[in-house]
């Protein structure tokens, strides 16, 4: 039971937060507008991302863009759902980093579904160093997930290896 609240109360912590997010970036930008944070290297800068990661698979027809930028993520994350609610093996930080994957995953899916495109608004440039797209929160959300999934793993495999 607790297990179970804790992965529910990610998921729904994660789809609050970036929804709250592109809710108050929807209506208090205009489309475009660009708002340096901290200086030209953290900025917030508000576009609707129609395709998946860098805006890939915008111009798809709309068959296939119903198929693989809504229907298949939301069926890859239902399937995800399942999978850490039913493998009691898994350790807390492999539950967390999945619940983290899930909330992100979930709410940049509604806003397929809501607006056929995603609300992402934050830019980082570091000048040459790193640059990054621009990305919402759920991004980060999937990206913090699937980092602890591969640190998890090479602790995990570590530790395998000690044992043995």
């Amino acid at each position: 039971m607790k297990r179970n609240l804790l992965i529910a109360l990610i998921i729904i912590a994660n789809i609050a937060i970036d929804q709250i997010s592109k809710v108050w970036v929807r209506a208090n930008f205009i489309y475009g507008e660009t708002k340096e944070i901290i200086g030209d290297k953290f900025i917030m800068q508000y576009v609707e991302n129609k395709g998946a990661f860098l805006g890939m698979g915008s111009d798809m027809n709309p068959t296939l863009h119903f198929i693989g930028l809504k229907l298949l993520p939301l069926l890859v994350l239902l399937y995800v759902i399942y999978y850490v609610y039913t493998n009691k093996n898994l350790n807390k930080l492999s539950v967390v980093a999945f619940s983290c994957i899930i909330g992100g995953g979930l709410s940049n899916v509604i806003d397929r579904f809501l607006f056929s495109s995603v609300t992402d608004f934050f830019f980082i440039d570091l000048g040459g160093i790193f640059k990054t797209g621009i990305f919402n929160i759920a991004d980060i959300a999937v990206t913090t997930g699937m980092f602890i999934l591969i640190f998890n793993n090479f602790i995990f495999k570590k530790k395998q290896k000690e044992s043995a």
